[in-house]
Order: structure tokens, then sequence, then C-alpha cells
């Protein structure tokens, strides 16, 4: 069992847990995700790690309520247990292996759409720790929707915020705030990471890939079982099948196919759409356990 230290709603349908999970926290690293189980009648829900204390032995997530399972998890209170809760899981994000003075050396902006500010904190956070300033974008649809604004604020060299509706600081898409940055005062960036709804990394890799900006998108959102068994994540990378729990979350934006992606993830939601994706795609519908190519 895990126990539940903390329940915080942040927003409209959107709830903050502290959960404490030890060995989880001794071992993630930014980028990676857990799979939560309230009980044994409860689904198997992925969900990125907002946050980790490896000495307290917890791991925060944050998600938004879009079906049963999720509205459930919103009534846990601190005190309450998740029957399991699997970690840390998927490939951490690959600047944690890279060289702190090469990283130092570079100009990074991440961007972060909605719910996409959970994943995206840990890691703004891990570059400040390490002594590396980065600059942030987080939209939200409106000032209600924002999350871990003061977090982020904290941990970030910039931030801007923006909002669709212009209810807070300014009005536009985060693409227009990147259009703002690079070709009105000049930043230049070696890298960009975004994570946020698919249209949201969508119409960022496209802007990214016209300014020269090579872009790291983080696919959870198409993700459902969590290792690679179910097939919801497969998509097209370059010229190759992923699948995004078991060969990412994160992948090179400027290579991912979104249409196909956002389509796939559409026809998932159906019991007829799933038949017709495994008829379709054959041996190659699941990932399996990302090395055996799937069904055989």
């Amino acid at each position: 069992m895990y126990k539940i230290l903390k329940a915080e709603k942040l927003a409209d349908k959107i709830y903050l847990m502290d959960v404490e999970a030890p060995r989880i926290a001794r071992y993630c690293e930014p980028g990676q995700f857990i799979i939560s189980k309230i009980d044994d009648k409860g689904e198997r829900i992925p969900l990125t790690i907002c946050d980790y204390d490896r000495e307290k032995g917890t791991i925060t997530i944050v998600f938004q309520i879009v079906g049963a399972s999720t509205e459930r998890m919103a009534e846990l209170q601190a005190g309450d247990v998740f029957e399991d809760f699997t970690g840390p899981l998927g490939c951490e994000s690959e600047f944690v292996h890279e060289d702190l003075e090469e990283l130092k050396n570079q100009k990074i902006l991440f961007v972060a759409g909605g719910v996409g500010a959970a994943p995206v904190y840990p890691q703004v956070k891990w570059m400040r720790e390490h002594g590396i300033d980065v600059d942030v974008i987080v939209g939200s649809k409106t000032k209600d929707m924002l999350i871990l604004e003061e977090e982020m604020r904290a941990a970030a060299g910039n931030l801007y915020v923006t909002t669709d509706d212009g209810s807070y600081v300014r009005k536009g898409m985060v693409t227009d705030v990147i259009k703002d940055l690079v070709q009105n005062q000049g930043k230049k960036y070696d890298r960009c990471v975004a994570i946020g709804p698919m249209i949201m990394m969508k119409f960022v890799c496209l802007m990214t890939k016209e300014l020269g900006i090579p872009t790291i998108v983080s696919m959870n959102p198409i993700m459902v079982d969590g290792t690679g068994m179910c097939g919801a994540c497969r998509l097209t990378v370059g010229d190759e099948v992923k699948f995004a729990c078991v060969d990412g979350p994160e992948f090179d934006g400027h290579l991912v196919n979104f249409d196909e992606a956002m389509k796939r993830q559409q026809m998932y939601r159906t019991e007829e759409g799933r038949a017709i994706l495994k008829l379709r795609e054959g041996k190659t519908h699941h990932g399996g356990c990302g090395h055996c190519g799937g069904e055989e």
C-alpha cells in the first residue's frame, strides 16, 4: 500500500498528491512516469512524475479528471492509500546523462501547456539544481486553469505566462510567445522541450522547425496501459514505429507524426476503433516489453 500524504485541488478538475513511495523516489529521474491503481477494481493510470523528494521518500503526481477512475482518485484524501504505485517507468530525459558544462553553455527553452506544466516542472527544477538557467513558457486556457506558477517561477531563469483568453499576464498561445522571444526580443535557443496537449506540441514543433530549434516532446498524453501491451501509444517517429511508454515518453518532436497519432487516439477510444487498429497493424500493434517486436 502507498499512503497519500497530501491531496490538494490545484484548479478545476486538476489535483496534486504527494505519495509515500521511497523506492521510486530513490531511483526516478525527470521525464519518467508511474502507474497508479486505487484498488483491485481500479484502472491502471500512467502519470508523469511531477516532483520527488529522495530524503522524504515521496513522489508528487498531478492529474486531471478525464474519466471514472480519475474521478475516484480525486475523492482520495491524505491518509488514504493506493493499492499499486509502480515505477519509475519510461526513459528519463536525455539531458540527465549529458555533460553539465556543455549544458550550461546552451540556452534551453521549456514550453508547458495546461497540465503539461506538471512534467515540465521536474525538468526545470533539475536544471536549477545543477546551476543551469532556462527560459520557461507556461500557457493555460484561463488564469484559473494555470498550475504550478510559483514553483516554476522559483526554478526558472525567466518565466513567461500566457493565457488563451488574456485573463492573466498576456493573451495568446505559447507559440505567440516563442515567436515574440525569438523574432522580437532576439533570443536564441539551442533546444526546446515542449509538453502539453497534442495539438499544442504539434504547433510548437511546426514553429521551432521553422526557427531551426531542435525540439523534444513528451508523448505521455497518449499512454493508456503504460507497459506497451495495449497498443494505444503506438506512433511513428521518422520512419520508425515507437511506443511512448517503453521507447519514450520523450521523442524528437520534428520527427513525430502528430496527425497520425491524434487520429489513432480518437480511434482507440471506441471498441470498434481498437479492433480496426489491431487488424491493420498486425504484430506491430503493441510494443510488448519493448524488445520483442510486438505480437507473434
